[in-house]
């Protein structure tokens, strides 16, 4: 889609991108907007790699989504900066036009840490961990999807096309139809959507629902969780859900819009992944892990943050069974694990990487040579060349997502294997496995079978391997995320035919 900025449209988008962060006009007005927690960047020292001007782009699997698009238009980035208690004025870089929204320290306590992260985040992934109701934090969710709401309302040019995204941002929809009808909304929620018997334990479940519909278009990862919403919005609102619309009345009874929802399964940057994979240096680094690995048979890898969703407990468990019933050994075999941090100071993940580190310590306590090591437990973020280059290194991808909304690691696992080797080993409860039906599915609560498939894994034949890889390779490489954002942006441009008898 062609945006345009009405306010200093001689800027060059290229030579924005050639300078890296600049000031922009602090009352331009834009015809595309993306809204999100964050902004794209995060603040770097001018020393480290691929930092310009105090900024860097973030490495998170929103901003690989959505950053190759808006470097495409001349659109503007709405959201967080990063830093607690700061105002900045709206600035530019790597040719994206970023308007920060100002949050203290309470809101990230109560909005992000609180609302956001120990009340939705467990919620609407089946309740894996206890979510916490406390009515401060629903108090300070409003006021900053209020502040969010305000930001786009005071650049979006008159028509505009405003697209929000995920869970820290239910409210804002309604909030941008009640002030702006012209507006043309939609959002994505990046994380799954609850079925109505979990949902229905949210004290302000009308509410979110209710923000939600303010939408002309409300997208998710797969089509069940399209239809848990809607059924939510039927048994909570009461609302008429006919294939998949719902007809939404202003306070007068009168229909003001129509809110549709719809499935759009996101991807990844096949091009940047395929071109790491094919870079000499990189296929040069895997190389170099193996060797320094001691070149075992087997190298098996998990890439996850540290998160209780992502089911690295339950993985280690199957492994260290493994090694025990000696169906692996640390002379032929190893496991990565990269385990990046995340909201460390929310207390459920605070006990889960104690829990992963001791158990991390007692497989390698109890099965560590002087020469192997069972289990590499790396507790950090990596570039994206490295993480290529673990992909290439490794035979088998593990990821044992309890709940997950994509998982975009398993993608990038598949496209970087341009050789069509390796295997995946993929939860059927992440939305990936409605796409990459030739992984190996399984179900992580079952370890026994969980065991089982790794050695499928472990144990396939090269020609099988191939089979399977290639009609995963071909899945992603025909549905990339160019192909996500431009088919969520044509149906949200599509005219909906109105018909209220």
């Amino acid at each position: 889609m062609q945006a345009t900025k009405h306010a200093e449209s001689d800027r060059d988008t290229d030579s924005k991108a050639a300078h890296g962060a600049s000031d922009t006009d602090p009352d331009a007005q834009y015809d595309f907007m993306v809204v999100s927690n964050r902004l794209p960047v995060d603040r770097c020292a001018a020393d480290e790699p691929g930092c310009e001007d105090g900024w860097r782009r973030s490495p998170g699997g929103l901003v690989t989504a959505l950053a190759p698009m808006m470097t495409k238009t001349d659109g503007a980035w709405v959201g967080w900066h990063g830093a607690p208690d700061e105002h900045l004025q709206p600035f530019s870089h790597g040719g994206i036009d970023l308007v920060p929204v100002q949050l203290s320290t309470h809101d990230i306590e109560f909005f992000y840490e609180g609302f956001s992260n120990a009340t939705l985040w467990p919620l609407y992934h089946d309740v894996i961990a206890p979510p916490e109701f406390h009515r401060t934090w629903w108090d300070s969710y409003r006021k900053v999807n209020r502040r969010f709401a305000d930001a786009v309302i005071h650049h979006a040019s008159p028509g505009a096309t405003v697209w929000v995204q995920d869970y820290q941002l239910q409210l804002v929809p309604k909030m941008l139809r009640e002030a702006r009808p012209d507006l043309k909304i939609g959002f994505f929620n990046h994380i799954p959507f609850p079925p109505p018997e979990i949902f229905a334990q949210l004290p302000w479940r009308r509410a979110i629902i209710d923000g939600l519909l303010g939408a002309d278009l409300v997208g998710f990862q797969r089509s069940s969780d399209a239809g848990n919403f809607m059924r939510s919005a039927r048994r909570f609102l009461g609302a008429s859900v006919k294939q998949q619309q719902v007809h939404v009345k202003g306070s007068d009874g009168v229909t003001t819009h129509i809110a549709r929802a719809q499935a759009f399964p996101i991807s990844i940057d096949v091009q940047q992944i395929s071109k790491l994979a094919r870079d000499p240096e990189i296929i040069e680094r895997a190389r170099q892990i193996r060797q320094d690995l001691g070149n075992p048979k087997t190298i098996l890898l998990g890439v996850d943050r540290l998160d209780y969703t992502k089911g690295i407990p339950h993985r280690l468990k199957a492994y260290e069974e493994l090694l025990a019933d000696g169906k692996v050994t640390v002379e032929d075999a190893a496991l990565i694990q990269v385990a990046s941090p995340s909201r460390e100071r929310v207390e459920h993940y605070r006990l889960l990487r104690e829990e992963v580190e001791g158990t991390v310590g007692h497989i390698n306590g109890t099965y560590d040579t002087l020469q192997n090591t069972a289990v590499r437990y790396l507790n950090h973020n990596y570039p994206i060349d490295e993480m290529v280059a673990l992909y290439l290194a490794a035979d088998v991808m593990l990821v044992t997502a309890l709940r997950d909304g994509m998982n975009l690691v398993a993608k990038e696992y598949v496209t970087a294997r341009t050789n069509n080797d390796g295997a995946l080993v993929l939860s059927e409860f992440a939305g990936a496995a409605d796409q990459l039906k030739q992984a190996l599915l399984m179900n992580p609560h079952d370890i026994d079978g969980l065991k089982d498939t790794i050695m499928k894994a472990v144990n396939m034949q090269p020609a099988e391997a191939a089979r399977r890889m290639r009609s995963m390779r071909k899945q992603i490489l025909d549905h990339d995320v160019d192909r996500w954002s431009s088919e969520f942006l044509s149906a949200l441009e599509e005219k909906v035919i109105r018909d209220d008898s």
